[in-house]
């Protein structure tokens, strides 16, 4: 069993660095092995939207930390036939998922599209509770400005 342990996080070092959509890693000093990694992310129905999200990975260390950061910007055009293709239940869509750690924590970014605002919101979580919390953070893009936003209906 501690040879498959093994194997799997050798496993999952080696992967870590292989993310080719890395723009930023710092380090949290010379005697850690953990560090903040700093993605892009394009989604795959709006690609008008670009986020950079944050987190920590730390290589060698079994209890991987679940906290991260999230930012969205428009970074294109967004148009309604985008819209039209997301999913708009309440739940939202999965837009990206990454593993965390050998013991099947993952860190997921669901789009959800408020109606009322006329925004899409994405949400980073951990599938994992930590310390007693499920570690979660957001970001919202407005549509106002693009070719998918529509004009409240007047009475």
């Amino acid at each position: 069993m501690w040879n498959k342990l093994m194997l799997a996080g050798m496993v999952t070092i080696m992967l870590s660095g292989c993310d080719n959509n890395e723009v930023g890693d710092v380090s949290l000093g010379l005697f850690t092995t953990k560090d903040i990694k700093i993605e892009v992310l394009a989604d795959p129905l709006v690609p008008g939207v670009t986020c950079h999200m944050s987190n920590i990975v730390a290589d060698l260390n079994l209890a991987d930390p679940s906290d991260m950061s999230i930012s969205c910007r428009q970074t294109g055009q967004i148009t309604a036939a985008m819209i039209d293709a997301i999913d708009k239940s309440k739940s939202g869509d999965v837009v990206f998922k990454k593993s965390k750690s050998i013991f099947f924590k993952s860190l997921k970014i669901r789009r959800i599209y408020d109606e009322t605002s006329q925004s899409l919101v994405y949400l980073a979580y951990s599938t994992k509770e930590t310390s007693g919390s499920y570690k979660h953070a957001m970001s919202t893009v407005p549509l106002w400005g693009t070719e998918a936003y529509q004009a409240p209906i007047k009475p």
